[in-house]
């Protein structure tokens, strides 16, 4: 037989032999049912990752959260009320197709910016907070963010009110060149004359920390909390190899290693985060306030 007649009759042989697919009709299997962990595989029920806080039952991954997740598990609710919730970015160097990009993001992630700001109570303790959202172009610091951030703060130093922040960020926002910049000296000195106010200030560092953020107000805490395992630090590992020419430890800018160093002052899980600062808040000898309607305690 010769082999191009051999590889007709293999190729018949497997057509016979394959099992035609079964369709079942009336099924079908919905989006996002499973959850699988980007750290360890582990697989599990969405709505068992929602109702855990998106953490993994695992190996206690703090997967990155929205800012409307965030404000849901950690101030009271019906609490919150927003500041400068209008605020929007320009194009301060005609960055190409910036406001483009800017109207994107606003439609997907349903903000207008990538910091939200307001005034709100946990457990009964009012404070102003602050929490920045990575899903908005992964929460850079452009003059808007800047801004916010700072009126923060000048809120709180007038009233007398603690200020806390949640982080995450890729650092200073590229279009916005040197205006990014300028926010991390702007942000620092509103935060000065908050301390100088005798105020608290409580920084939450999540998943990632990074760049000019991480230079300027997110290391300038009273008390600086991280979540479990997430990524803090400034420049990028490569780039610290390169230029000192040394291998860095596996766990380099994580929250564990930042804690070991001094760089970090404790570190909570998220289920235990409302109840942290709440403490914190009650030593620093700050009053509850009366309760509010529908509130969550």
């Amino acid at each position: 037989m010769a082999l191009e007649d051999l590889f007709k009759v293999v190729k018949d042989r497997f057509k016979e032999d394959k099992k035609p697919e079964k369709k079942e009709e009336g099924i079908e299997i919905p989006k996002n049912l499973l959850f699988k962990c980007p750290r360890c595989g582990t697989v599990v029920y969405s709505e068992e990752f929602e109702k855990n806080k998106k953490v993994c039952p695992s190996c206690n991954y703090h997967a990155r959260i929205n800012h409307r997740d965030r404000l849901e598990i950690t101030v009271d609710k019906g609490s919150f009320e927003e500041f400068d919730a209008g605020m929007t970015s320009l194009n301060p160097i005609d960055f190409p197709d910036y406001e483009e990009k800017i109207a994107e993001l606003q439609e997907k992630c349903g903000m207008k910016e990538a910091v939200v700001t307001g005034l709100c109570t946990i457990r009964g303790y009012k404070a102003v907070i602050g929490i920045m959202d990575s899903s908005f172009m992964m929460a850079s610091m452009g003059s808007v963010v800047g801004e916010k951030i700072t009126r923060a703060f000048e809120y709180g130093t007038k009233h007398k009110l603690p200020v806390i922040m949640f982080t995450a960020s890729g650092g200073a926002r590229m279009q916005e060149g040197i205006i990014s910049l300028m926010q991390m000296a702007k942000t620092s000195g509103a935060i000065a004359k908050h301390n100088e106010a005798g105020q608290l200030y409580i920084t939450v560092m999540t998943d990632p920390t990074t760049g000019g953020v991480t230079a300027s107000f997110a290391s300038l805490g009273d008390v600086i909390i991280a979540e479990p395992k997430v990524l803090i630090g400034f420049a990028g590992r490569r780039v610290i190899q390169g230029t000192i020419r040394q291998q860095l430890p596996d766990d380099f800018q994580s929250a564990e290693f930042m804690l070991e160093n001094g760089f970090v002052d404790m570190i909570v899980e998220r289920k235990q985060m409302r109840s942290t600062l709440s403490r914190l808040l009650k030593m620093h000898n700050y009053k509850k306030t009366e309760t509010l309607p529908g509130k969550d305690s």
